[in-house]
């Protein structure tokens, strides 16, 4: 395996400028050497290319016809080679630097970037389309790529083009010259013109190729529910409805350089048509020499074609100055700082946990959680319950500093939340989620994820028994070395979670999270993980999110969440003997499960044999 290459670290927040051009001579840092070295070998296969023409007008004008000797005759043809040779050579060496460049920029822009997205706040990704940071990320990278690989240079080659050749001309006959750039003055500003139009469709483009993205990805995502629901005819209509709006703003870009294309080649045109005539009629004349005409068609074609392709690079630069723009949106988002606060206990931490007078809001104006006040003692074990939005999974995202409370205080071990660096926070947190991710790796590495370390396999199996999961991973042909599937679609529900509970107690934290852990199982399977859970969870602090009562039945306390205000507290018993929504909850279940015992028990049991049947 070839060895992987680290880019030069530079943090590209320095290359945010208001002005894009500016921005991206920043994003160069660390590769204008090699760039301006690129641009150094056009300018010397430029000259070669106008020192041909000019080899060909003296070899028109002074060996041609003249009985030149030999040698003379072998010297032209040796110059000829030689010019191209160099011309050739440099202009292979200018486009290798140039792609050189280039690929080292964007291979560290994608690196800082990715990395960089990582470590945003979980506010900036609650808003933002997962789509849309995917668009930036590729497309809009590979179109800073051809911004330097292709267009930077371009513009550079044409511009060193212009001025070698046009000083060329000027030297043959400088009214020549000065006839010969006519109607560059119009391509340039005709150029400008394209550039404003052509960077507002290409912007409007781009985000409308992110939210295709964006319906594409939770197409693919959610496919198994499209196909439960038998809804794939209307997400086709979604996509064809974003689709069809991404066709007419590609079709507004493309009809706006096919109407720059023919106008500059209408005007190239009648500029070389105008030279060509001027110059023959010179040459008719005796004005210019017949050598000096050669040369100056020659030229000619090398000061206006450049021209042509200069409206072309300038339009097309547009794209890569708008994804600069995409790009820097991104990059100019301020970091969640991980390591913000001073407190790092020497030694684990109690898990003493104290919630005075605590208030949460994501938006202004629209609590979640309003004046939570309770105390978990080390050790102990937490339950909350109540209906969907009453705040519980707000509560316990609290603790690992993934939002900042808003007012009231929060108190681990008698310190402030807020005292603790999130880095270390979350290492002493565990959480299960209520909707387990793993990633499309071996089960072993998805139970080791959390630990930074080479864990030894006895570790790794003694958390997949604890979990209760240990058997169902012998039961598969490569064991611990299956591959899951996306997401992990390759096991059941359970079978997710159950890992992702092995997951977190590897880890061994001193504050365990389960949220909703044991919603997508079996009753048998949640007793196995319950009773595995109980001896696992002495010495650390334990929240417990769950609607099923069994679940969080024998934790210390209990808290009962409505509108993110505790509404009751108190243990399993306490509760049962208030009137309110913990009873109520308590009660129906407890119905439900009866009525289900009863019909289980009339489907088993056999009909007793009548005593007057028939034998």
């Amino acid at each position: 395996m070839a060895p992987v290459v680290t880019p030069a670290p530079y943090d590209l927040k320095n290359a945010i400028s208001p002005n894009r051009l500016t921005g991206l001579w920043r994003m160069l840092t660390g590769y204008r050497l090699l760039y301006l070295a690129a641009i150094s070998s056009l300018a010397v296969a430029s000259l070669a290319k106008t020192s041909t023409y000019l080899l060909l007008r003296y070899y028109v004008d002074n060996v041609l016809g003249k009985n030149a000797a030999l040698v003379a005759l072998a010297a032209v043809a040796l110059g000829f080679v030689l010019l191209a040779v160099v011309e050739g050579g440099f202009s292979f060496l200018s486009g290798r630097l140039a792609s050189r460049s280039a690929e080292g920029i964007t291979l560290r822009l994608r690196t800082f970037l990715f990395d960089h997205i990582q470590r945003l706040s979980f506010s900036y990704h609650d808003k933002t389309q997962t789509g849309d940071l995917i668009q930036r990320s590729t497309s809009d990278v590979d179109a800073i790529r051809r911004f330097y690989a292709d267009q930077a240079i371009g513009i550079g080659r044409i511009v060193l083009l212009f001025t070698i050749n046009f000083w060329a001309i000027w030297r043959l006959d400088s009214r020549l010259a000065l006839m010969s750039v006519v109607v560059v003055p119009v391509i340039v500003v005709m150029s400008l013109f394209f550039f404003k139009r052509v960077s507002k469709a290409y912007e409007k483009y781009q985000e409308q190729e992110a939210t295709l993205s964006t319906v594409l990805q939770e197409n693919l995502t959610g496919v198994r529910v499209v196909k439960a629901f038998a809804r794939q005819q209307y997400e086709r209509e979604k996509f064809e409805k974003e689709n069809w709006a991404k066709f007419l703003r590609g079709k507004r870009l493309l009809t706006m350089h096919a109407l720059f294309w023919p106008t500059s080649d209408i005007l190239c045109g009648l500029q070389m048509l105008l030279g060509f005539t001027v110059g023959a009629l010179m040459a008719i004349n005796g004005t210019i020499t017949v050598g000096t005409y050669l040369a100056y068609s020659g030229l000619l074609v090398w000061l206006i074609f450049p021209m042509r392709n200069l409206g072309r690079l300038i339009v097309q630069t547009s794209t890569g100055m708008v994804s600069y723009g995409r790009v820097v949106e991104v990059i100019s988002q301020t970091r969640e700082p991980l390591t913000e606060g001073s407190h790092r206990p020497a030694d684990d931490v109690r898990g003493e946990i104290e919630f005075r007078d605590v208030s949460f809001q994501y938006q202004a104006d629209a609590p979640v959680l309003q004046d939570l006040s309770f105390c978990v003692k080390p050790g102990q074990s937490v339950a909350l319950l109540g209906a969907t939005g009453s705040g519980k999974t707000s509560l316990v995202n609290l603790l690992p500093r993934f939002y900042e409370y808003t007012s009231g205080s929060l108190t681990l071990d008698g310190v402030e939340l807020k005292e603790y660096p999130r880095d270390y926070l979350r290492h002493e947190i565990g959480i299960v989620e209520q909707e387990p991710f793993l990633f499309s790796r071996t089960i072993r590495e998805n139970i080791s994820y959390g630990v930074g370390r080479d864990v030894p396999d006895e570790e790794i199996e003694a958390a997949a028994r604890a979990a209760a999961i240990h058997d169902v991973i012998l039961s598969f042909p490569d064991g611990y070395n299956t591959l899951v599937g996306e997401k992990g679609v390759t096991l059941s529900g359970g079978q997710r979670q159950r890992v992702a509970i092995a997951r977190t107690l590897l880890k061994d934290p001193r504050i365990l999270i389960l949220d909703d852990s044991t919603s997508a199982v079996d009753t048998e399977t949640e007793a196995e993980i319950r009773g595995a859970l109980e001896g696992l969870m002495q010495g650390r602090s334990t929240f417990i999110i769950a609607h099923r009562i069994q679940s969080l039945m024998n934790a210390d306390q209990i808290l009962v969440l409505e509108k993110g205000r505790i509404v009751q507290h108190g243990s399993h018993d306490e509760l049962l003997a208030q009137e309110g929504f913990y009873r109520k909850i308590y009660d129906l279940q407890a119905r439900i499960e009866n009525e289900l015992e009863q019909d289980l028990a009339g489907i088993v049991a056999p009909s007793e044999p009548s005593g007057n049947g028939h034998q």
